[in-house]
Order: structure tokens, then sequence, then C-alpha cells
């Protein structure tokens, strides 16, 4: 059963998530926040699977609020809903720590595939998706001149064979694992495992995280 958290000040918004999540048989909801300080009280209290974090809340907002979640090291990963065409703000919370995002007007389908997906550890957004996101947005970002060092200076790749920065730089290019195989010639199989021991060596919670160290370190520029 996977347990989950609304975090979003509407009341309706709130109210229309929980009559969907609990029409399934895999899923509760375990609580409801109106702000991004209730929910990571919520959080530490109730150790949800996944919280369905809003951006916009009043107070402490949902990116603050997703890297004081994801800082305090429980297995709880957070989903973020946005509205994509406004919000700016998604690249700075995926880089908070979040699994992934959606848009507020994707299906219900979608949203549950999506809350399904980050529970075990997967990404919500497609790789190519996840790429356009990230070169739409990446400029919005200071730049900051003490971490703006070339890939090789980097200390997040030093223990990364070549094979396996070259996986993180395709990674990066929004390159899907079966497109990783057949254009570097390798087994599926290996490529699953490679991207698994990038994930663990970096410290990367999960695939877009990999893509935003590949951006972070330089391995790949925003188009």
């Amino acid at each position: 059963m996977t347990t989950v958290l609304i975090a979003d000040d509407q009341p309706l918004q709130r109210f229309g998530s929980r009559m969907l999540l609990e029409s399934q048989d895999d899923m509760t909801v375990v609580g409801e926040a109106a702000n991004g300080s209730e929910a990571v009280r919520m959080a530490a209290e109730l150790h949800p699977d996944v919280v369905l974090m809003d951006i916009r809340m009043p107070g402490l907002d949902g990116i603050e609020a997703t890297r004081r979640i994801t800082a305090a090291g429980d297995r709880t990963r957070i989903l973020i809903v946005t509205t994509f065409d406004l919000d700016e703000y998604a690249y700075a919370g995926l880089r908070a720590g979040a699994s992934g995002f959606l848009v507020k007007d994707a299906q219900p389908e979608e949203l549950l595939s999506g809350i399904r997906a980050v529970a075990t550890g997967d990404a919500v957004v497609a790789p190519s998706l996840t790429r356009r996101l990230l070169d739409a947005y990446v400029h919005h970002l200071p730049t900051d001149p003490a971490t703006d060092t070339a890939p090789q200076e980097d200390p997040r790749l030093a223990s990364l064979t070549d094979r396996e920065r070259e996986i993180l730089t395709v990674i990066g290019k929004g390159w899907t694992n079966t497109e990783i195989a057949t254009r570097l010639h390798l087994a599926e199989s290996t490529v699953k495992t490679h991207v698994g021991r990038i994930l663990a060596k970096t410290g990367s919670r999960d695939r877009i995280q990999a893509v935003i160290l590949a951006y972070d370190t330089k391995l790949v520029q925003p188009s």
C-alpha cells in the first residue's frame, strides 16, 4: 500500500486528489497539509511514501519544504505538481530533491502512475521531457562561481569509470536505457547496472537527480 501526503493550499485541489487516490486499491492518503510548514511536520510524523507537493503555498513554499523533507534522510519521496508553463520554480524544486513533477492538469491516470513510479524509486518524467524542462529553466538560476567547475574537477564524478561518465552524460542528454543500449552497443541489463552504480556513487536519489548532476557538473550544457 502506497501512503501519500497531499500538500496544497487549495482545499478543492486537496479534496479532488484525495478522492482520486482513495479510489485506488493500492493507495491511501495519510494526511493533508495546507502549507509547506505543515507538510514538513506531517512528513516527519507520518513517514509517507510520497508527498504530492504544490510549489506555490503561503509561508514556507513547496521548494523549501521539499528541501527539508529530503534532507531529513527519510524514505519519503516528493512528487511536485505545478503549472509547468508558468512556474519557473519547477527546476529549483527538482534540485531541492524532488523525484519528479507533473502539471496540475495532468490526466488522473498520469497522476496515479506518477505516484506509483515515484514510490518505487523511479523518475516520473520521461528523460526527454526532463531535458526540455532543464533547458527551459536552467538560465533562471544564478551562476555560482564557486561551483562553476569543469567536469573533471567535480568530486562527485571522481569515482566514476570512463564508461559510467559516458552513460551519465547521455542520461543528461535525455537518452532512455533502450537508446543507450542501442547506440553504445550494450545489453540493456548492462545499462541498468551502470545506471544503478552511477546513482550509488554520486549519491543521486533517482534518474532525474542524475540529469541535474550532469548539468551541474557541466557534462551537459543547456541548449
